[in-house]
């Protein structure tokens, strides 16, 4: 199995990381050879993905909506060989793409920031101003404002090219402005740039909330939570998948039902978010999984756009 990674690298305590945590998962419980290389630049994807499938490996998998391109140009070069893409569709017949509900637990954490802001106003700061970012947005703006009308989000893009998910001194600049504005809860879905904005919540004594991996050890009594992706889980059942011959092109959703997006609950932040708001927010999410609370879709929303004009 072969595991591509971004510039962020495994260590970069969020997406990339997840995806290192299940695939050596895999290679420990499921007894399978795996390399993992990390690009240094976006160039770099196809022929590193190329070189995996030159070498005949079973699954190659690629991380993030930036390695989409890549995957799909040599799969379409090696049809007899499986790929797995996360965060972003394709048709391929050999590639699974996994999507996950980001607005489901984005409208969880929205909440969450909503019932801990005492000035009533929090902010979102993203990587890249993308229908992917804004499905993230869309939720956490919702769910705060589902708590009170009178919440106001603030929200910030990192930048306009892939070097927005790894700048984290320009996210922390972003932070420190919303801070001034009045936010005392942030949300960061922008990667390694995150590591910015809990910095300046550190500093300034605010609340940050993590993205895509439980965070909340970044900065124990900062981080007020973090909006969980299972990455991790999904490369570990897509590997376990291969191996069981039971691997299939096509998309798959992942959400709350599939206990693949969650929020973050530890020793590390049990101090800051109190039983009553959790109890809150477990209710909005059984809400959620029942269909008696519709969150609302970016994507969903993009598309009536697009088709309308």
């Amino acid at each position: 199995m072969g595991l591509v990674l971004d510039r962020g690298g495994k260590d970069d305590k969020s997406f990339n990381a997840s995806a290192f945590t299940g695939a050596t998962r895999a290679k420990n419980e499921l007894n399978i050879h795996l390399k993992v290389l990390e690009c240094s630049s976006d160039s770099a994807f196809v022929p590193t993905i190329r070189t995996f499938a030159q070498h005949g490996y079973d699954l190659i998998i690629g991380i993030g909506f930036v390695q989409k391109s890549a995957i799909e140009a040599v799969a379409k070069q090696f049809p007899r060989i499986s790929f797995l893409l996360i965060d972003a569709p394709s048709s391929l017949p050999n590639v699974r793409s996994v999507i996950f509900q980001e607005h489901e637990g984005s409208y969880l954490v929205g909440t969450i920031a909503a019932l801990s802001s005492k000035t009533k106003t929090v902010g979102f700061i993203g990587g890249m101003d993308i229908p992917l970012i804004r499905r993230f947005e869309l939720g956490y703006r919702t769910g705060a404002t589902a708590i009170s009308t009178q919440v106001k989000t603030f929200t910030h893009y990192v930048g306009a090219s892939s070097e927005a998910w790894r700048d984290p001194s320009r996210a922390k600049e972003l932070a420190m402005l919303q801070f001034s504005k009045g936010v005392d809860v942030v949300f960061c879905a922008a990667g390694s740039s995150c590591l910015g904005v809990f910095d300046a919540a550190e500093e300034k004594k605010k609340y940050a909330i993590g993205v895509d991996s439980n965070q909340n050890w970044v900065k124990p009594g900062t981080i007020l939570t973090s909006m969980v992706k299972g990455v991790d889980q999904a490369v570990y059942e897509s590997i376990s998948l291969k191996l069981n011959g039971l691997f299939s092109g096509g998309t798959v959703h992942m959400g709350l039902k599939e206990n693949a997006i969650s929020f973050s609950i530890d020793e590390n932040n049990r101090k800051i978010l109190t039983p009553e708001i959790e109890r809150q927010a477990l209710k909005i999410r059984e809400q959620i999984l029942s269909g008696t609370l519709i969150v609302p879709d970016f994507y969903n929303l993009h598309k009536s756009t697009s088709t309308s004009k």
